[in-house]
């Protein structure tokens, strides 16, 4: 059976309260439902992991190189800042997909450089939770 790592970055344990004007109101618990939905109608075992630690994230990527066929990652804030979870995601060569709720461009300029956009298969942003089910698709037709 196929296997995939999901990450959730910092904040992301938040959802449902945390800015649902920008982030919806849909909680992590309810995303993680679906996607196992999701995962089981593909035959696909799901590792769901949430941290809000830098160093933790890098070693579950690094960990996932021969445990997993793919990654669906939301790299929350660490998207902008995080030269670490980018070079784990490179150096696995695990195909990946990064997600985010928002579109990161209709917001803070700060939020418009993604560090980790160029090393993953794709980027699904600004459909809130249904990014993370879309990526979940797109993964499974990449691997």
């Amino acid at each position: 059976m196929k296997r995939i790592l999901v990450i959730h970055g910092p904040n992301l344990d938040l959802l449902g309260k945390r800015e649902p004007k920008i982030y919806g109101k849909v909680t992590l618990k309810e995303i993680n439902e679906h996607l196992k939905r999701i995962a089981n109608k593909h035959k696909v075992c799901l590792a769901i992991k949430q941290s809000n630690h830098e160093g933790e994230i890098v070693d579950l990527i690094t960990k996932a190189r021969d445990r997993f066929k793919g990654l669906l990652i939301n790299p929350a804030a660490y998207t902008h800042t995080s030269v670490a979870i980018r070079d784990a995601i490179s150096a696995t060569g695990i195909v990946t997909i990064e997600v985010h709720l928002s579109n990161i461009y209709n917001r803070e300029e700060f939020r418009h450089k993604s560090l980790i956009t160029p090393v993953v298969s794709g980027t699904i942003l600004g459909f809130g939770a249904k990014s993370y089910y879309l990526g979940l698709e797109a993964l499974l037709e990449l691997i």
